[in-house]
């Protein structure tokens, strides 16, 4: 029972790293922060590897971040929004997704998707609820496959729509926007 208390304060902490790291995210103007890992870690009184795991697996490029970092008595992180690129929004996820994607990935790229407006809150709605384990019912590593597929699969379909539909015809369809 010990350590699954544990496991959650961890998660806690992590999380709390997390927010506050976006937080000064979308407070800077130019979209990228720099701090010192020590001073992170004594902030939120835990140690510099916590820092690190947070960094490396909610920051991630799936994230829609770049993390670049220098060790030693100076170093820093250095940490900066990626922008998707509006001609092909789709086509670098659709890249890196792969031949297996864990749910926490699949978590993130639907979070970054939505975040950049290049998916409706409903859509991600949608993408969380079909990619969850509880749904995506086998082993591993067949979950993480199939939801690969099932991602690269729904991307691929917005994507079809989305060339169909530019959002410059706007003007066709009525004041409601029905389709």
């Amino acid at each position: 029972m010990m350590g699954r208390r544990g496991s959650a304060l961890a998660n806690n902490i992590s999380d709390f790293i997390e927010n506050y790291l976006k937080g000064i995210l979308q407070q800077s103007q130019s979209g990228v922060v720099e701090l010192q890992r020590s001073e992170l870690a004594e902030l939120f009184q835990c140690v510099p590897s916590q820092i690190n795991y947070v960094i490396s697996t909610r920051f991630s490029v799936d994230h829609g971040y770049i993390v670049e970092s220098k060790r030693g008595g100076g170093g820093y992180i250095r940490i900066r929004v990626l922008e998707l690129d509006d001609t092909h929004p789709f086509l670098r996820i659709l890249q890196s997704i792969g031949r297996a994607i864990s749910q926490r990935e699949a978590e993130g790229i639907v979070e970054r998707l939505v975040r950049e407006q290049v998916i409706t809150q409903r859509e991600g709605a949608m993408f969380r609820a079909g990619l969850t384990r509880e749904v995506i019912n086998l082993d591993l590593p067949y979950r993480d496959q199939l939801r690969a597929r099932l991602m690269t699969a729904m991307l691929t379909a917005l994507v079809s729509v989305s060339s169909d539909k530019r959002p410059s015809d706007t003007s066709q369809g009525g004041a409601n926007g029905a389709v």
